[in-house]
């Protein structure tokens, strides 16, 4: 699903497993917590990267459906409403 919702709806979806079992106990909750912490935080500070913003007319209103391209990417994506 993760591929389909980036490819074709221009959302980005991530799935991250930090162990080998995907439904540990709620006990063992703290200790991956705590395993992971550091890593997981940096990975999330990761978001302020890249380029971002509103795609907007010359009188301040967003542009729906304005197709945007970056060079060297093969995959433009689309504003919203």
């Amino acid at each position: 699903m993760n591929d389909f919702s980036y490819l074709h709806t221009n959302c980005f979806e991530l799935s991250i497993y930090v162990g080998c079992d995907k439904y540990p106990h709620e006990s063992e909750l703290p200790e991956e917590w705590e395993n992971n912490r550091e890593s997981l935080i940096v990975f999330m500070e990761q978001v302020h990267r890249g380029i971002k913003g509103v795609v907007k007319d010359v009188h301040g209103k967003g542009i729906p459906n304005a197709v945007i391209s970056v060079e060297g990417v093969n995959h433009d994506i689309r504003t919203g409403k």
